[in-house]
């Protein structure tokens, strides 16, 4: 196999990735915020960071690779959440917790080994501020602690912004307290209605940016592998996790790669409440959308390339896997993943080129090795229990066989017609012996319009 290339963010290209140490490979996901159901974007950077972890277990063994996805369950959107229900934050970040897990599962998502809750880190990060309040990384002003930026020479460097752009980019706060604009909050007061803890400069609480250093430090090192999110959270949550990190724990080097996906739209149109085209993972799993089917159209597109959700995609990867699995559903124990896979993967997580190379063993019949490559990528494992079979098309062959019956007994085929041509607009082809119906999902398969049929 050739070497493991990915595209590091902080060179903005790809490098060679070569594991700090291949008995312990360690990856963080930045997860998360935890007051709502996830919507169809936040899945996106768990399916790549999936792949990810599946195939460096592949590569260097599933006991050799760390994956740590945190939850955020301290902010200001679940404390409005709290107040808005009238409901306890714990109830809401535990109910919440466990709807992101079963929606993360439902696409074939596997658990990481670890899953810190920042709440549970809130002593390691006063420790951190402390730290920094010391070697003069930071300072406190009016009940806050900030981090100053312009103590740290290399602030920029990762999102590759310019002071302005830094100044003008998103939750970069201007405060009166601030001794410089960019400087942000590591610690903040909090009043007696909101959560907080005791700490040397008051009751308060953490600053967004702090709890994914504490956590990834705490489980993972100073120096680790990947981190990674999505390209949202470059600037500035990810390029403050760098400097405050690198400035508490200055003999280690943070992470080593960063990885992030670009961003989902839906029919060519950026997500949104507004638009009327914003989903959660739920609601298009409560619409029918099997989790492999999202997941399977996730992966037909770089995750460096924005990805378009389509009605159109989603019926094409329904009519795929069906057909994948009608051949692989009695291979029980499928081979090692080839070699083309495994080098395909090597070159940036190439998950479009996977999934051409499953289409190719498909077309030559080779349905052991289609299955192996397909698990590598996370489909068409055990987790998704064959949905395939959950939905036939035994109800309309029925139908077809009695209309046509009485079709040929009263030489009238208005109705026949009408039904054959109903399921062909469908995307399902009719195939009619003298003995025997037969119907087809073909890449134009419509559940939607098939449902209204009968």
């Amino acid at each position: 196999m050739s070497k493991i290339k990915l595209h590091n963010s902080k060179v903005r290209k790809k490098e060679i990735f070569e594991p700090i140490d291949p008995s312990n490979v360690r990856i963080y996901l930045c997860g998360p915020t935890v007051y709502d159901r996830a919507h169809l974007g936040n899945a996106r950077n768990v399916i790549l960071f999936d792949v990810l972890f599946r195939f460096f277990r592949e590569i260097y063994g599933d006991n050799n690779v760390k994956y740590v996805r945190n939850f955020t369950d301290i902010d200001d959107k679940i404390n409005q959440r709290a107040k808005d229900l009238g409901r306890e934050i714990q109830v809401i970040t535990d109910e919440t917790i466990a709807w992101y897990l079963e929606d993360m599962s439902l696409l074939g998502n596997l658990l990481p080994n670890e899953m810190p809750r920042a709440t549970d880190y809130v002593a390691k990060m006063i420790k951190i501020i402390e730290d920094l309040v010391q070697s003069g990384h930071a300072y406190e002003a009016e009940g806050h602690v900030l981090f100053s930026v312009k103590s740290f020479e290399d602030y920029g460097k990762l999102s590759g912004r310019s002071i302005e752009d830094m100044i003008a980019g998103a939750r970069v706060e201007i405060a009166p307290y601030k001794a410089d604009p960019l400087d942000f909050v590591l610690w903040k007061p909090s009043s007696n209605d909101l959560p907080g803890w005791q700490s040397p400069w008051g009751r308060g609480r953490p600053g967004w940016h702090l709890e994914c250093s504490a956590m990834s430090h705490d489980l993972l090192g100073d120096t680790f592998d990947i981190h990674g999110g999505g390209n949202d959270l470059i600037f500035p949550h990810h390029e403050n996790e760098l400097a405050q990190s690198k400035c508490c724990f200055p003999s280690g080097g943070f992470a080593n790669f960063w990885l992030h996906n670009e961003m989902l739209q839906v029919d060519g149109k950026k997500m949104s409440k507004s638009l009327g085209n914003f989903f959660t993972v739920r609601d298009l799993i409560d619409k029918g959308f099997p989790g492999e089917v999202i997941r399977f159209v996730f992966l037909s597109t770089h995750y460096r390339k924005p990805m378009d959700w389509t009605q159109e995609k989603a019926n094409q990867a329904d009519t795929i896997m069906r057909r994948w699995y009608d051949k692989c559903r009695d291979i029980k124990n499928a081979t090692k993943p080839s070699s083309e896979a495994t080098e395909l993967l090597s070159d940036d997580l190439n998950t479009p080129g996977v999934i051409a190379l499953l289409h190719k063993h498909f077309q030559n019949k080779n349905f052991v090795q289609l299955k192996a490559d397909a698990n590598l990528i996370g489909l068409m494992t055990p987790e998704f229990n064959d949905w395939s079979v959950n939905f036939d098309l035994s109800k309309f062959e029925t139908a077809l066989t009695e209309v046509r019956s009485e079709a040929m007994a009263t030489r009238n085929f208005g109705r026949l017609d009408d039904l054959k041509e109903k399921l062909s607009d469908a995307g399902v082809e009719v195939q009619m012996t003298k003995d025997n119906i037969k119907l087809i999902p073909t890449l134009k398969f419509d559940l939607a319009k098939l449902e209204h049929i009968l």
